[in-house]
């Protein structure tokens, strides 16, 4: 019997042959892409929630994609192309959207005041900055986060909420839309 154990890739060869196959199709896919749209699998938010004692009230920090924002205000302004920069005229729109899909209600089920402080964009995400004054105590909260959803189906919005010392993470979709935090 003939020693056909030459021609066997080794470990190392099957590693290099696997990233050189996965290169390519990052590569070929890359290729179909179109320079004008950012794409991406997945539909996601991030947001986080820090309450300042000082000046009793939340501090808002969220990151959505920025073509899922553009998508979402141009259906909402009969389908006017809506383009986000950092020096755009589109803050108004911006805030209107989000006073409409992301609230804070306090334990008396008082909808408490949304102040837009602004956005940045930066790379392929947008920035966009609230604060959500309180002056009770940080308990019963009910908040409601369907960003994007509206949009998109598949649409996750995960939301970290801090205070003091304390962190509660959030997800929020299209079947759970409001979760009540807790801080006692």
């Amino acid at each position: 019997m003939k020693n056909n154990h030459k021609n066997i890739l080794k470990p190392a060869q099957t590693l290099r042959l696997g990233r050189f196959l996965l290169l390519g199709i990052i590569l070929l896919s890359s290729a179909f892409r179109s320079n004008d749209t950012a794409l991406h699998a997945f539909h996601t938010s991030l947001t986080e929630m820090r309450y300042n004692a000082k000046s009793k009230g939340f501090e808002v920090s969220l990151r959505v994609f920025t073509d899922d924002l553009e998508k979402v205000l141009s259906h909402d302004n009969q389908n006017k192309k809506i383009v986000i920069e950092n020096n755009d005229n589109n803050d108004a729109l911006v805030e209107q959207y989000l006073k409409k899909h992301f609230m804070l209600v306090n334990a008396k089920n008082q909808l408490k005041a949304l102040q837009y402080v602004g956005k940045e964009k930066e790379g392929d995400a947008t920035w966009i900055y609230l604060e959500i004054p309180l002056n009770e105590a940080v308990a019963g909260l009910k908040l409601k986060n369907d960003v994007l959803i509206d949009m998109y189906d598949d649409q996750t919005n995960i939301v970290n909420v801090f205070v003091q010392d304390d962190k509660k993470s959030f997800i929020f979709n299209a079947k759970t839309k409001i979760f009540t935090i807790d801080f006692q």
